[in-house]
Parts: C-alpha cells; sequence; structure tokens
C-alpha cells in the first residue's frame, strides 16, 4: 500500500497542485490528499474534470484528473477532441474497479476488463501503479518525463492501493441539520404513491435503500450510469403513458447530466414525477462535497420548464406533494433535502440486473 500523504507530497513537489474530478471509493484518499493540500474543482462529470485540468495545464499549472473507470467514458471525447488535438497533456488517475478476479459490483465488470484497451485504443499512455512506494515514486518520475514530453499519462489503479487519509474538517460537505434521512423520504413515497407505481432509483445508496424496503417487479434500481436515471425513465414515461413513473435522484447524479432537466421538460410527460433528495455529498464514493450548496435546484427545474415545482423538508409535505402531482398530472418536480447517512448494515440487490430488466418489462408488458 502506499503512504497516500507522502505520495501527494512528492506530486507536489514535481508541480502537481491542480486537481479535478469525480469521487471514486478506490480514488478516495488520493482525492481527500487533493483537496486538504492543493486546489481542487469538484467537477460534475469526468469530462469536465479532464477538460478543468487542460485549461488549468495551459494556463500554467501541472495538473491532475481523478476519475473512477466507470466515467472514462465520459472523458472519451475531451481525451480524444482536446487533449490530442490541441497537444495539451495531462496526467490522470483512474481506479480499476471490476477488475478480473475481485468480486465487484455488476455495473463494472465489462469496464474492469477494458479500462487498459480503452486507453490504449485512445492512444494514451498508461501504467498500473505500483502498490510498493518506492516503485510507484520512480512510475511517477517516469510519467513526469512524459507529461513533459507533452504526452498524456493515466495511471490505473487497483484496489487498496492507497493509505487512508481523511478530510480536513473544514474541507467536508456541510451537514444539513434536522432533515430525514433518505431512507425515511423514500418510505413516505412508496406509502402513498399509487400502487401499480414504476420506481426508478439512480445509481448508489438510493436503489441500495429501495431495495430495502421490499424488493418489488415494479422497482428498477439503476446500477451505473450515474445521472442517465431522469433520461432513462423519460423513455419509460412516453413509451407507457398510462403508468405512473416515480424517478428517486440524487444531487451528485442530477448535476453530471443537469441538461437531462431541459430535455425531460421539453417532452413533458404527464405521468412522471420527478424527486431529487439533496444531501450535499457524494456519499456512496466517501462522502466528499457536491456543488449543490451553489444551486437552487426548484428554481433550476422551474427555468427548465417542469410544469410543477414544490420544495419539501418533511415526512408529511413529502407525502401530500406525491399525492397531489400523482392526482394532479403533468410533470413535477419534488426538491427534497435530506441528511447525509446510511444504515450501517445497508445491503445490495441481490435479484441481477439483467433480471431486473426482465420482470420490469415483462410487468409492463402485462398491463
Amino acid at each position: 500500500m502506499i503512504d497516500t500523504q507522502r505520495f501527494g507530497s512528492e506530486l507536489k513537489a514535481l508541480g502537481y497542485d491542480f486537481y479535478s474530478g469525480v469521487p471514486c471509493s478506490f480514488l478516495k484518499d488520493l482525492i481527500n490528499y487533493a483537496i486538504n493540500e492543493c486546489d481542487y474543482v469538484m467537477a460534475a462529470n469526468e469530462g469536465d474534470a479532464l477538460a478543468t485540468c487542460v485549461g488549468a495545464q495551459i494556463a500554467g499549472r501541472k495538473s491532475v484528473v481523478l476519475m473512477q473507470n466507470s466515467g472514462l467514458g465520459n472523458a472519451v471525447s475531451p481525451l480524444t477532441s482536446l487533449n490530442q488535438v490541441f497537444k495539451i497533456p495531462t496526467l490522470g488517475f483512474v481506479s480499476l474497479r471490476g477488475q478480473e478476479g475481485i468480486p465487484d459490483e455488476p455495473q463494472h465488470q465489462l469496464m474492469g476488463l477494458i479500462t487498459d484497451k480503452m486507453l490504449e485504443t485512445m492512444r494514451i499512455e498508461y501504467r498500473f501503479l505500483s502498490d510498493d512506494y518506492e516503485e510507484a515514486l520512480k512510475q511517477l518520475q517516469e510519467a513526469d518525463s512524459i507529461i513533459n514530453s507533452g504526452n498524456s499519462l493515466f495511471f490505473i489503479v487497483r484496489k487498496g492501493t492507497f493509505s487512508k487519509v481523511s478530510l480536513n474538517s473544514d474541507k467536508k460537505a456541510p451537514k444539513k441539520e434536522n432533515l430525514h434521512t433518505r431512507g425515511e423520504m423514500l418510505e413516505a413515497v412508496s406509502s402513498v404513491a399509487d400502487k401499480e407505481s414504476l420506481y426508478i432509483a439512480t445509481t448508489g445508496f438510493t436503489g441500495r435503500e429501495l431495495y430495502e424496503l421490499g424488493d418489488k417487479e415494479n422497482n428498477f434500481y439503476m446500477v451505473g450510469s450515474l445521472g442517465c436515471t431522469s433520461s432513462f425513465a423519460l423513455g419509460v414515461a412516453l413509451a407507457k403513458p398510462e403508468k405512473k413513473v416515480v424517478v428517486f435522484d440524487g444531487d451528485g447524479a442530477i448535476l453530471m447530466r443537469m441538461g437531462n432537466l431541459a430535455v425531460n421538460s421539453a417532452y413533458k410527460p404527464a405521468n412522471m414525477l420527478h424527486i431529487l433528495f439533496d444531501n450535499n455529498a457524494h456519499e456512496s464514493t466517501g462522502g466528499q462535497f457536491t456543488v449543490s450548496g451553489n444551486v437552487d435546484y426548484p428554481k433550476v427545474a422551474s427555468a427548465c420548464g417542469y410544469q410543477s415545482v414544490e420544495s419539501v423538508t418533511d415526512v408529511d409535505s413529502l407525502k401530500k406533494a406525491v399525492i397531489n402531482a400523482q392526482e394532479r398530472g403533468g410533470l413535477t418536480f419534488i426538491y427534497v433535502p435530506i441528511s447525509q447517512g446510511a444504515p450501517e448494515t445497508l445491503g445490495r440487490p441481490k435479484v441481477t440486473p439483467p433480471d431486473v430488466a426482465k420482470r420490469f418489462s415483462a410487468l409492463i408488458s402485462r398491463d
């Protein structure tokens, strides 16, 4: 295991003091170091993180981009049409979720097999970062030479490579006091929503907590595809206008693809209820802050064209808002600030994603 603090200091000594990225549990300790000790931009998605680093690089700051390999796809466009075209190098660290032979979540299986192949296809040099500190320092020196020569290099990081680094207290996501938990609000919705409603939950704790409330064939746990939940729901809602569709979204997810709000509004499915749970944190990948504190989500949804927009903070108000939305119809957005935290014993869906899709489709087809 690498001493993250020492490794980060070596990066800093080489001039790498500007970071941007999207959190990953494999990289959370290096991310925490960067937030504590350097300039760090919490990007909405990996492509934007890369572009931010390229901008800093051309302005004279040696930069580092950090991302989960599931987000490497988001970075393909700037890697191939910004870095390569303008010949601006970037040093990157990408996690190896889904490494062959190591159990991981199903959404990481394919990417774990092709992470190195994707980088190779894009003609980006890469190294598997050693977990031996002295060897890793040699790799870092080599990487710096490659960056100085005008070429990008990415380190692929295996599980358990970095030692623990905690966020400084002043760098943590601000906690929202006296608010309900995600689980309480999920339970409130399911207790009053139309029994035939289709529930579509974003990846992370949201889908897992929905599963814990009781696995049902009308639940779709959208593992992976961060930010795509409402777009997926839009397709369902437009294809089955007679069904009531309820979307459970998160602040990190909605930030990643906020343009979805405009598209949803343009097509205005009358049967879609979009609920955003906001705890101002990337909770399932280390608890780092999101930039939600700067966003007025109800105003954003309203400006995009949602027909009805509400903001609620308690269980009873949420229940009332859900009942009214489903009785009234029309595209509705409900903003729900929540506290951070999830049950320590929170499990994961035992049903596989393909089986979730099959039964969900079969349910809709029967009606």
